[in-house]
């Protein structure tokens, strides 16, 4: 137990001030002066929304930005997500928190296998404190345990997310599975891309949820529709061969990569490990591009990617090669080859760039 006291609190209006003094006894890993300090907050008239939005949620994306960095472990990364749920959780019992429901009803949760649970969980307090009667459903809610539930509750509108673009042929299943019980779909998160573009090709709405609900009830879907409707190029059925093949596409690349690049004839067994992990991601992000059409996603990812490896003092190029021989082994794919193609030179590109700041 933290014997610790937390540092008085700044003015209201003082934010940068409080973020900071949040993150560093998050980073101390003292969940007990982290609670303090936002229960101080709210004793001190701090708005509870201000404080769930621009503090806590800044400070979970500075969480992920070290994380990204290299400058927070994984087990580090856990502990401070732990602490800031306990942050809010402290928040949501706090008298300042407490709301009358005048409002509708909102079932909010995670998409199936989307781990990432404090994104909703945040926009659920927001919705709860604007008046809503909120259903918090957490992580990984399978599609037909959360249609089961809309039947039983008669909610208004559902509020899904997901923070890894890899969920979203799975989230948009369970958008289309919503619709067509005429329920209306909300949805945010990372994996959605920058303001909601990939929400739109699903057929959903990525606006600010909470305020976009505050200006009147969303219309209801058309109960016909389709997810084909959203999508026509998946026709080609590129998508669906490179999902069901993707353990031979990663068994096929890990071969060929070790005549490539002689060096991994060296590697240890978790090195030989890491690199098959990291295939099988490529390749599902090549399958979530193909899905979306949007090659931009799967460059992203890859430099992404690139990004982390550096920092962590593992060689990216490995990379052009990987994602060349994945090329070849799916040279009759053309929207695939082409997605391919423009990811291996953006992740050249970014090497070279690399290389030229450390000369």
């Amino acid at each position: 137990m933290s014997t610790s006291t937390p540092p008085r609190l700044p003015r209201s209006g003082h934010l940068e001030q409080l973020v900071d003094q949040l993150w560093n006894t998050v980073l101390a890993g003292d969940e007990y002066s982290a609670t303090e300090l936002v229960v101080r907050a709210l004793d001190e008239g701090m708005d509870p929304e201000s404080v769930l939005l621009d503090v806590i949620a800044v400070v979970q994306g500075k969480v992920g930005e070290e994380w990204v960095a290299n400058r927070l472990s994984v087990a580090q990364e856990h502990a401070a997500t732990a602490i800031n749920e306990r942050a809010v959780t402290s928040l949501s019992a706090h008298p300042a928190a407490r709301t009358t429901i005048t409002r509708g009803r909102i079932t909010v949760a995670c998409v199936d296998g989307e781990w990432h649970a404090l994104p909703p969980r945040l926009l659920a307090e927001v919705l709860k404190l604007r008046g809503w009667q909120i259903d918090y459903l957490g992580a990984q809610l399978p599609t037909p345990h959360l249609i089961a539930h809309l039947h039983t509750t008669g909610a208004d509108v559902v509020a899904l997310s997901s923070s890894i673009a890899t969920r979203l042929p799975t989230a948009h299943a369970a958008i289309t599975a919503c619709q067509a019980i005429g329920v209306p779909v909300l949805v945010g998160g990372a994996a959605f891309g920058p303001e909601g573009q990939y929400a739109k090709l699903l057929g959903a709405d990525a606006r600010a949820a909470a305020d976009h609900l505050a200006r009147g009830p969303l219309p209801r879907p058309q109960l016909d529709h389709q997810q084909m409707d959203d999508l026509p190029h998946l026709a080609d059925q590129e998508y669906t061969l490179v999902t069901r093949n993707s353990d031979s596409l990663v068994r096929t690349v890990f071969t060929a990569l070790q005549e490539a690049l002689p060096t991994m004839r060296t590697y240890s067994e978790l090195q030989r490990e890491r690199t098959a992990e990291d295939l099988a991601s490529i390749v599902e992000f090549l399958a979530t591009a193909l899905y979306l059409d949007a090659e931009e996603l799967f460059t992203g990812f890859i430099t992404w990617t690139a990004q982390v490896l550096t920092s962590r003092g593992i060689p990216a190029q490995s990379l052009p090669p990987a994602l060349h021989l994945l090329a070849r082994e799916l040279k009759d794919f053309p929207r695939a080859t082409r997605i391919l193609h423009v990811a291996t030179h953006a992740v050249t590109t970014h090497h070279s760039s690399e290389a030229g700041n450390t000369a």
